[in-house]
């Protein structure tokens, strides 16, 4: 009887850890650039004495979504969206780099390009600083220019380049903080073929029906194991009575 108690358990309680992960994709639905999680159910036997007659289920992350998303146009000068596979390079507060695609900036009082997150974004030589008193354009290819206010568009200057990196997927992963950091920590190399749309911020790549019908389907499944953790609770204890009466 131990035994489907046991499955029964883990079965709830992977398919409760996969119920959040829905959870999380259905809230960013309209999060700027949001990539969706993917996750999956994996069989794992019991491994110890006896015959292997047991099987529990584990909730794994397989990975994420990186299909590109809808571009929205603000006409904004500081919105960014990459256009196809790509990324922006930003510095998370430990200084290292990580990898986005909400490319909605701003400039700080001291003049720091910076994520509306507050990350620096990181240029082809670190952070960028946007001079005061300008106008902040950004190319296709990541390059930034300057026009000081009120100027002609003929007193351009050029001040830095985002950096654009396309990293293969698989050396990807997702962290705590919602950005992507390569595998083993080093920098992605910046990438000249990557293409942004100015003006324009990606919208969030969840399908919010698919997700829906999945959550429904999560809730199916936990009820059912549910049921299976009363039906063994209810046969140990007509098995308790047939042995006390017995005896």
């Amino acid at each position: 009887m131990d035994r489907l108690i046991y499955t029964a358990m883990t079965g709830a309680s992977q398919v409760l850890q996969q119920q959040a992960a829905v959870s999380e994709n259905l809230a960013n639905a309209n999060t700027t650039g949001f990539r969706a999680e993917l996750d999956t159910f994996r069989a794992v036997p019991l491994v110890g004495e006896g015959l292997a007659t047991r099987t529990f289920v584990v909730d794994s992350s397989v990975g994420s979504d990186f299909t590109p998303a809808g571009l929205q146009p603000t006409g904004r000068p500081l919105d960014v969206a990459v256009q196809g596979n790509g990324w922006l390079a930003v510095q998370t507060l430990d200084g290292k780099e990580a990898y986005t695609r909400n490319g909605s900036f701003q400039v700080t009082p001291n003049g720091v390009l910076q994520t509306r997150s507050g990350l620096n974004v990181v240029g082809e030589g670190g952070p960028i600083t946007v001079p005061p008193d300008t106008e902040v354009s950004i190319a296709k290819d990541g390059t930034i220019s300057t026009v000081p206010s009120g100027s002609t568009p003929s007193q351009v200057s050029v001040i830095g380049r985002l950096k654009l990196v396309d990293p293969p997927a698989a050396q990807l992963d997702r962290g705590a903080d919602g950005l992507f950091h390569l595998k083993g920590g080093a920098p992605a190399t910046a990438d000249a073929n990557v293409e942004i749309v100015p003006g324009s911020l990606e919208g969030s790549n969840v399908n919010t029906v698919e997700a829906m019908v999945n959550m429904i389907a999560l809730a199916r499944k936990f009820d059912m194991q549910m049921k299976m953790l009363q039906s063994a609770d209810n046969d140990a204890q007509k098995s308790t009575q047939i042995l006390t009466v017995a005896s």
